[in-house]
């Protein structure tokens, strides 16, 4: 790892794929870290990849200082040192890629999908306004900060009106997510990133991809001719107006998409006001509130609970209904933010849980599956928090949360020992006793019970108060052991 690349320090690697190196770096002179991609151009003598690279090289240079967008990641400076080509960018601090929430187990909420798509339509819009077709709309191209906020990354196939530079011919981006007019090379225009875009959407809103296939030549068969399943025989609660806003997208002939990315956001629009009119639930600073005064909360901060409200997700059920299912597998936390559960294991009621109770322990062990049930004793609201979104949030947010949910666990589980009644003993420890107690005997002197001894019975009492004389000869039984004082008869 270099110590310097031009005027920037360099810090650590960040990130490594086939076109090259991302190092986090530092720029002295404006005080801010910079991520600096440097191009891989040792091809090991394939010219054509070395042909590409520069390419690509010079199609992100040529675009320094020309995006300005807060949803466009901006383009600070591009170089040349020592043979090596590089392009410095804006660091953004823990912010991920949307690939992460493309897995039918960590699917963003549908409002959330709604409003960062809305935000890359506008960035694209703007793009295109600018001459700038993008090629490359994918998750992994889409940057989502840790106040969800977005970013689109990687224009090093991007193409550029008025531009001397060399286009890059042929298929160039990720066939999952190419317009049909694009894996045909024919003229693209900026509907083509739009119908990228909605293939996005489709997989966030899913966790598929529109199209799959066995290998290249079928899956763009595919993309040209097929029609992807539609999404609500995957995801039942997304609405019909969304998917119809989808299906525009994804249409083959690029007439019948949307015209700009501006008509696509303002369909998201009017979806998502559709959307916030159905849903009864409370909005985010009505549900920050409620967290607020929950007693799991009372150690955070208000930036630590905003993280972890963004790392969840807010569900109500009716009475009788189980929220979590004894021997299911599960990898979320739970916090009852209303109402009251009962706790069931093999149908039988064990415990309750009240409101500000957390529950969901097994997710720290990755696999393990519930060991009991929890189902809701009248209406009540739960706040759901992924273990995936979880490990996302800010380390000091991690740390509250984890000790502040261990301890919750720790002291219900104490309680829960103190009401255990005391274990019974074995019968057959009770049946030693019965059997010890028929051999004893009454002491003479005290009238106590006492085991039997060699030719007496004493209770060990009277034999440490007193001179205990025994009568071998005559073999007398009985409590020998006179006041203390007092002389033995013979």
């Amino acid at each position: 790892m270099p110590d310097k690349i031009g005027k920037y320090t360099v810090v650590r690697e960040v990130g490594r794929g086939s076109t090259g190196i991302v190092y986090l770096s530092h720029d002295a002179y404006y005080g801010r870290d910079v991520a600096i991609k440097v191009y891989n151009m040792d091809t090991g003598g394939d010219e054509e990849r070395a042909k590409i690279a520069r390419k690509m090289f010079l199609s992100e240079a040529h675009l320094v200082g020309m995006l300005q967008h807060p949803h466009i990641l901006p383009i600070y400076d591009a170089g040349e040192e020592n043979g090596h080509c590089y392009i410095v960018t804006e660091h953004v601090h823990g912010a991920r890629t949307l690939a992460a929430y493309c897995r039918p187990d960590n699917l963003l909420r549908i409002d959330d999908t709604v409003e960062i798509v809305f935000k890359c339509a506008k960035a694209l819009h703007y793009a295109h306004s600018r001459g700038v077709i993008h090629r490359d709309v994918k998750p992994s191209n889409i940057m989502l900060t840790q106040d969800s906020d977005v970013r689109i990354i990687d224009f090093g196939i991007a193409l550029v009106s008025d531009s001397d530079i060399s286009r890059i011919e042929g298929i160039a981006g990720s066939p999952s997510y190419m317009s049909p007019e694009q894996v045909q090379s024919f003229e693209l225009t900026n509907r083509s990133d739009l119908y990228s875009l909605g293939a996005v959407m489709y997989e966030l809103l899913t966790g598929a991809r529109p199209f799959r296939a066995g290998n290249l030549h079928k899956l763009l068969h595919q993309i040209v001719y097929a029609t992807p399943p539609p999404i609500h025989t995957m995801r039942k609660d997304v609405p019909e107006e969304l998917e119809t806003v989808v299906a525009l997208a994804l249409q083959k002939e690029p007439a019948k998409r949307c015209k700009s990315g501006l008509d696509f956001a303002a369909d998201l629009t009017r979806v998502h006001q559709r959307l916030r009119e159905a849903n009864a639930r409370i909005d985010r600073q009505e549900q920050f509130g409620v967290l607020r005064r929950l007693k799991f909360f009372h150690e955070f901060s208000h930036a630590e609970i905003w993280e972890v409200l963004r790392a969840s997700s807010w569900q109500d059920y009716a009475a009788g209904e189980e929220i979590v299912k004894e021997g299911e597998m599960d990898d979320r936390f739970y916090i009852l933010v209303t109402g009251k559960c009962v706790v069931e294991r093999h149908s039988q009621r064990v415990g309750a849980l009240d409101t500000g109770d957390c529950f969901g322990e097994t997710s720290y062990v990755p696999g393990a599956k519930r060991t009991a049930t929890i189902r809701a004793a009248a209406a009540v609201t739960v706040l759901k928090v992924s273990s995936t979104l979880l490990e996302q949030v800010s380390a000091a947010c991690q740390l509250r949360f984890n000790r502040v949910f261990l301890s919750a666990l720790i002291a219900r589980l104490q309680s829960a020992e103190r009401a255990r009644p005391p274990p019974r003993k074995p019968a057959a420890t009770l049946a030693r006793r019965r059997r010890r107690l028929l051999l004893c005997r009454p002491c003479t002197y005290c009238s106590s019970r006492t085991t039997p001894r060699p030719h007496a019975f004493w209770s060990r009492a009277c034999a440490r108060a007193a001179t205990v004389s025994i009568m071998p000869s005559t073999g007398v039984k009985g409590c020998c052991a006179p006041p203390r004082g007092s002389s033995t008869s013979s």
